[in-house]
């Protein structure tokens, strides 16, 4: 059984420049899911796609592989992560190489880890299932949400569980936005990350944290620190 990792780090981003390499507490936001995938030990190769030299220099320096750059179709604003993984698929067969398993991983995502990689691939390969994609639980019910109607005016989207206890309400979750283990074989076929049996991977809200704007960079940097600041050095603030 052979596993890839790729690692999607294109160097366009519009809202936040450059931000696939923007240092996060003192060094590339790239390296850390670089070295996350390294350290699993799980993956026969672990490699970054892009069409960015520099990019690809520092991935390679970290220890991951760059065998080949990414066309200018899956370089674009309007190419899909299942487009990236599509290609890089095609352009290993060119080279002679195959996987069964591929392990789509985010490059803005420093809270993955090499703990939750491992246990997603064992999770996966163990059920035979499609793909396996991380979720968080909503923190508060969406099942009480409320919306703004025509005149300005809250209402409840779902007015009979305005009263309904937290408990009794069907947990809702999200896509994490880390990372996406899929089988290769079935992937080839249906063409997206979501497939028809794919596995949850519950993490909790101390381990996720969306980073798309500047103020959420902030925030993650904040987490981060929280969750890992003894351990990894990062508890003073002068990083």
């Amino acid at each position: 059984m052979k596993i890839l990792a790729v690692i999607t780090a294109r160097g366009g981003s519009k809202r936040i420049p450059r931000k696939n390499i923007k240092p996060f507490l003192g060094k590339p936001i790239l390296l850390y899911s670089i070295q996350a995938a390294l350290d699993s030990g799980v993956f026969d190769e672990v490699m970054v796609s892009t069409e960015d030299e520099e990019i690809a220099r520092l991935a390679e320096e970290a220890g991951a592989k760059v065998p080949f750059f990414r066309s200018s179709d899956t370089a674009n604003d309007y190419a899909t992560t299942a487009d990236v993984l599509l290609e890089v698929l095609e352009q290993y067969r060119e080279l002679g190489m195959q996987f069964d398993y591929v392990c789509c991983i985010y490059p803005t995502a420093p809270f993955v880890s090499a703990k939750r990689l491992a246990e997603a691939m064992e999770k996966l390969t163990a059920q035979g299932a499609d793909s396996l994609l991380p979720v968080v639980r909503f923190g508060f019910p969406p099942q009480r949400s409320v919306v703004v109607d025509d005149d300005g005016f809250l209402q409840f989207r779902w007015p009979e569980h305005m009263l309904t206890r937290s408990q009794d309400l069907e947990p809702f979750y999200h896509d994490a936005g880390q990372f996406y283990c899929l089988r290769a074989e079935s992937f080839l076929k249906q063409k997206k990350m979501v497939m028809e049996k794919t596995l949850p991977l519950v993490l909790p809200e101390s381990e996720v944290q969306d980073i798309d704007t500047e103020e959420d960079w902030r925030i993650a940097e904040a987490k981060f620190r929280a969750l890992h600041g003894e351990e990894k050095g990062y508890g003073t603030g002068e990083d």
